[in-house]
């Protein structure tokens, strides 16, 4: 296959993956599998996924700054247990390999699925809740977010739509603030991996321009879908995409 050919596949794919992640933290169901079929191996895929995601942070980060700017402590909050799991999960990826996480991605994904589908029905109305009588679930939210920080770092796909998952059923924000925080979130965390990564494994810098610029492209325009469109039909989209990822993450890592 030609160089020319694979900037294209590789420019097409960036912008599906980024409006997909930006909406909804679904980049893997279509740049992972698409790094694999052009020969690399599952951790430099990973890795260089990883490296053009940046982009779709970056799209995505600049247009919702309106968002941002209203839960800007919530997104204070969440970015600093990220960056601290990143970091765990990085060093994780120099000293194990990510084959262990390949099998149980299907199920994180199918659980993340579940997760925001059940969270549909059960946030109708939004609702004020007092947090000073909620301790231990504002521990177990930060472990939870902090964990999928390590997820990132070691080995990141599908990461987005777990966090997400996690993020609706924990905060009372809108879907488009909720939205903007994931991505910043993991748009500074997977800054802090790439940084580690750089020095420790192979990254294919020649994919990540091709496939960066199309998610650079795809993460800006996610945030203005997310304005115009019915939410609880987008969520119960997602959560029957990340039923179809899990099904297909499965596939690949049993058989």
């Amino acid at each position: 296959m030609s160089l020319w050919l694979m900037s294209v596949i590789l420019l097409a794919a960036g912008l599906a993956a980024g409006l997909l992640s930006s909406i909804a933290g679904l980049a893997s169901l279509v740049s992972y599998p698409v790094l694999l079929m052009l020969g690399l191996p599952p951790v430099s895929a990973n890795v260089t996924n990883t490296a053009a995601l940046i982009f779709t942070g970056a799209g995505s980060s600049l247009s919702s700054l309106r968002e941002l700017h209203h839960v800007r402590k919530t997104v204070l909050k969440v970015t600093i247990y990220a960056l601290i799991g990143g970091v765990v999960g990085s060093f994780l990826l120099v000293i194990a390999p990510a084959t262990t996480f390949e099998r149980v991605v299907p199920f994180l994904v199918f659980g993340a699925g579940l997760l925001m589908l059940w969270s549909q029905f059960r946030h109708t109305v939004p609702k004020k809740v007092d947090h000073t009588n909620h301790l231990a679930t504002t521990i177990l939210k930060n472990t939870a977010i902090l964990l999928v920080g390590v997820y990132i770092g070691y080995f990141g796909a599908s990461a987005g739509m777990i966090m997400l998952s996690i993020l609706i059923v924990t905060l009372n924000d809108s879907f488009g603030e909720i939205n903007a925080i994931k991505n910043f979130a993991a748009f500074m965390t997977n800054i802090l991996s790439l940084i580690i990564y750089a020095f420790t494994t192979k990254v294919y810098w020649w994919m990540v321009v091709p496939l960066g610029i199309g998610m650079f492209i795809g993460g800006y325009l996610g945030p203005v879908v997310i304005r115009h469109v019915p939410v609880k039909p987008l969520r119960i989209a997602i959560s029957f995409s990340a039923f179809g990822l899990a099904a297909y993450l499965f596939y690949t890592a049993y058989y």
